[in-house]
């Protein structure tokens, strides 16, 4: 695990932390949710290509969904997609605009600094030369496509390259005893400028700040659980990783994790929305069950049969001796990963034959793990809620959901 600006554990780009339960999601929520998914996907075809749908992933249709929860709502927003095999072949509405664009562009930006660190670590076929430079032509394009994107919305991508080359740099010279805070420093400042500048999309100058501080402490959340999550897959590679370099315990990550959750809360207790049901949700309460899964420490009973999560979550379930891997325990090790490239090949396939929606399972792309297909989210929207807590009122505040 090196930097998790693209919070993909080891390469997993298609996916992120926000992976939200559509159980959760009622009152229309899911429906809005997958149409910025597909606009994200959208916006990156349309502007930079096929392959570049590849770097599509949850985290970065939040600066979507952000930019239109600051908007009053217009027709213009939304389109009607084509079919698509990731939907089951049908239609859809879809989100578009500036939102969606921008979500494109730091999508493109921090996935190619994660071709770029695979490349400098030498990881799975990528250490041929030949691949090696095929994946740093992508990458330098995927620089210049974002860089582009961005500067037709007036975002500087700078900030981005920055962040991810003080990164290794910081990464570098960490030690025990190095504050875990300044290795996630450059992530909070990357995801700080995105999120603050949907503020600016929007034409609220007064969100730049409360939406700042959310964006802030939504990259410490995002290198904080991936370095969980990846911990004992490292440890077994022999792979760095921030929480073992520093020496910092799980019980100490854990409470900088929810020190974050409740500070992304109370910072967009500041912001005004339009319509912030959405965001409010994703941010507010699906990074507390993100929290959970990361730490092992809750499991939902429509996740499947092994306690992984529909929504390419991570293990769940009971650990050994019937107890939930939790502060004093690392999480059974996951199945070996794929690299990139490797990854891009199964992803199309996966798309090509359809498995990602129309499967009962199938093996994730890049992480191996075992997905449940996208079809049947609507077949088991009530199998939870007698069985688990999933579906409880918010006890933060009194949005209901």
């Amino acid at each position: 695990m090196r930097h998790a600006l693209v919070n993909d554990s080891r390469g997993t780009v298609v996916f992120g932390i926000v992976r939200p339960c559509t159980h959760r999601l009622a009152d229309g929520l899911k429906a809005e949710w997958m149409a910025h998914l597909c606009g994200l996907c959208l916006a990156l075809r349309a502007d930079h290509g096929q392959f570049s749908r590849v770097v599509t992933n949850y985290d970065g249709l939040i600066v979507s969904v952000l930019t239109e929860a600051q908007t009053e709502r217009t027709a213009r927003q939304r389109r009607t997609a084509g079919p698509c095999p990731l939907r089951g072949m049908r239609t859809a509405p879809i989100a578009r605009g500036e939102g969606a664009r921008l979500a494109a562009s730091v999508s493109l930006v921090l996935a190619s600094a994660k071709i770029r660190d695979h490349v400098a670590d030498g990881d799975g076929l990528l250490r041929r030369r030949p691949l090696a430079a095929a994946a740093r032509r992508v990458a330098h394009g995927w620089d210049r496509a974002g860089a582009r994107t961005g500067a037709e919305l007036g975002f500087d991508t700078a900030v981005l390259v920055d962040a991810v080359e003080r990164q290794q740099g910081i990464e570098a010279l960490a030690h025990r005893g190095t504050p875990l805070l300044t290795l996630t420093e450059p992530t909070e400042t990357a995801t700080a400028a995105a999120f603050a500048y949907t503020a600016v999309l929007a034409g609220r100058p007064g969100n730049r700040a409360p939406l700042a501080e959310a964006g802030r402490l939504f990259g410490r959340l995002a290198h904080l659980l991936d370095a969980v999550e990846d911990q004992s897959a490292d440890a077994a590679s022999g792979a760095w990783n921030p929480l073992t370099a520093t020496g910092t315990s799980r019980t100490e990550a854990r409470r900088l994790a929810d020190d974050a959750v409740r500070g992304i809360r109370l910072a967009l207790r500041d912001a005004e929305f339009t319509d912030g049901r959405l965001a409010h949700v994703l941010l507010a309460h699906e990074l507390r069950a993100s929290v959970d899964r990361a730490f092992g420490t809750t499991a939902c009973a429509h996740e499947g049969h092994d306690g992984q999560g529909g929504s390419d979550g991570p293990h769940g379930g009971q650990g050994p001796g019937g107890l939930p891997p939790g502060f004093g325990q690392l999480p059974p090790p996951r199945p070996g990963k794929r690299g990139f490239l490797a990854g891009c090949a199964v992803f199309i396939g996966l798309c090509c034959t359809c498995r990602f929606c129309c499967a009962d399972e199938y093996e994730g792309p890049w992480s191996r793990k075992k997905r449940e297909g996208c079809c049947d989210w609507s077949d088991r929207i009530d199998c939870c809620c007698d069985s688990c807590d999933c579906c409880d009122a918010c006890s933060c505040c009194d949005c209901g959901a």
